[in-house]
């Protein structure tokens, strides 16, 4: 399996992260790389991934100019090889979560790690729980949507990416939240498993800032598959 992670300045954060990932990752029993999506970063995040990449062959680098990432993610599942590609992100990742996932690979295509699943315990600010419980309820309300959770980590199977991912035209925050709704329209087999989630940093962008782009997003998702479903 493929493990894709969108890097952007992350010069001060990524080795440590790499270490603490490739240390869990061993005690999977699984065979695993990793692809680093860097995209547009303007601190020395290349030179330090291009340096893991060249002492260590399971891991690959990749450069795109612009920061977005959907446009990482994209590139970083296009060169993603093997059976199934998870998605992880530099200050969010769990071995636990994928150990659980490849238990469901009889029974699932898309395995997702939800905060709200049962079980699952949210640890962020209230601010970012209710983003997070407001914008699903727009997912069920615009898509009809049963999945709790598309942003965060996940497993899928090679099928849905050659499936799915040529449909896909959102980039930035709502690239995973469309090809998760392209899956689930398609028919692919969804399974949720809950998390801990803890952030291990203040976040970097504003959550606020977000939210006109994020809605005006979710229009364009529906209107494009509100006209393919009429073609």
């Amino acid at each position: 399996m493929t493990v894709v992670i969108p890097i952007h300045n992350e010069a001060g954060f990524l080795v440590g992260a790499i270490e603490r990932l490739t240390t869990e990752l061993t005690g999977l029993d699984a065979d695993c790389d990793i692809i680093l999506a860097e995209n547009g970063s303007t601190d020395g995040t290349p030179g330090i991934a291009t340096d893991l990449a060249a002492r260590r062959s399971d891991i690959s680098f990749l450069r795109l100019p612009d920061p977005d990432y959907g446009a990482a993610m994209r590139a970083g599942f296009r060169k993603a090889s093997g059976d199934w590609a998870v998605n992880f992100d530099i200050d969010y990742f769990s071995s636990e979560f994928l150990r659980q996932a490849l238990h469901l690979a009889d029974n699932a295509d898309v395995v997702l790690a939800s905060k709200r699943a049962d079980g699952s315990d949210d640890r962020r600010s209230l601010l970012r729980r209710m983003g997070t419980l407001v914008f699903n309820r727009i997912l069920q309300w615009l898509f009809g949507s049963s999945v709790s959770d598309t942003h965060g980590m996940k497993v899928i199977r090679r099928e849905v990416i050659t499936s799915v991912l040529p449909l896909v035209a959102s980039n930035r925050d709502l690239f995973d939240t469309e090809l998760v709704l392209r899956a689930e329209r398609d028919g692919f087999r969804i399974a949720e498993l809950p998390v801990v989630v803890e952030e291990q940093r203040d976040a970097r962008s504003s959550y606020l800032r977000r939210v006109p782009r994020t809605l005006l997003g979710l229009v364009k998702i529906r209107l494009r598959m509100w006209r393919e479903d009429r073609r």
